[in-house]
């Protein structure tokens, strides 16, 4: 299928592991020219490399994102550089960072992280003409799960955030959706860490997957880089929960 997505400028923090970094190599090889950033600079480095194979460009930074000002102005250079900003995705959030029972640290990344993104961006997108902004939630924010906790509410807001915001940039043909994953397993990941350290909670969590398994980086990158296309061009305001049939409730 044509995604109609080449030549088109994305912006991601945190991308250079996990759903982020499924998202930029298919966005590569889309030819689409892209900016990310994370903590890890040889990350970093490893993945600008691979991406560039494709023949786009691509602009990667170390950064910690904790630094809400340095990251607002990573946004703007990262614009600069691309040449604008077509597509922008909200990834970056606590939990790569094991903290998210910190709410102060979850609310600067996951929703001021969405709030500041969006905000900078948001010139760039309007002219864009086609802006498409993706929004990271959970299954965590529409059911109950684990322990009431940061992360849990605020992606909860986050997707109120996403719907309120789709209504207000409809007129500047900006679409806006949220995206919300199930647990997701790959080497280095949550998932991967609660196998070998809590494998009952683990094994418990899987046998509650419809699909019988648990979803990996690609599945949900798949599904992200659809709904920033073109191909979505009457996609907005929407939630997408994609979790194998972990959840249960019946959604309207």
């Amino acid at each position: 299928m044509e995604l109609g997505l080449r030549g088109k400028k994305v912006i991601i923090n945190g991308g250079s592991r996990g759903l982020g970094r499924a998202a930029l190599e298919m966005y590569a090889a889309e030819g689409c020219d892209m900016a990310f950033f994370s903590r890890d600079a040889a990350r970093v480095a490893e993945t600008v490399k691979v991406l560039e194979s494709h023949g786009v460009k691509v602009f990667g930074d170390a950064l910690d994102m904790n630094d809400s000002e340095a990251y607002k102005n990573w946004l703007i250079s990262a614009a600069e550089r691309l040449g604008g900003c077509d597509i922008f995705i909200h990834n970056a959030s606590s939990s790569g960072a094991q903290g998210t029972t910190d709410w102060d640290m979850t609310f600067r990344l996951d929703m001021m992280g969405a709030v500041i993104g969006c905000e900078t961006l948001e010139e760039h997108l309007s002219a864009s003409g086609e802006g498409s902004v993706i929004l990271m939630s959970s299954t965590a924010a529409i059911e109950t799960f684990m322990i009431p906790q940061a992360f849990n509410a605020i992606k909860a807001a986050i997707i109120t955030y996403g719907k309120q915001l789709s209504q207000a940039w409809g007129e500047k043909k900006i679409r806006v959706n949220m995206v919300s994953p199930g647990p997701i397993e790959y080497p280095g990941g949550n998932w991967s860490a609660i196998k070998e350290a809590m494998p009952e909670l683990y094994d418990q969590t899987l046998s509650q997957m419809s699909l019988g398994r648990f979803g990996e980086p690609k599945d949900v990158a798949g599904t992200v880089v659809f709904l920033s296309s073109p191909a979505a061009s009457y996609i907005t305001g929407t939630n997408v929960v994609i979790d194998g049939g972990y959840t249960k409730r019946v959604q309207f």
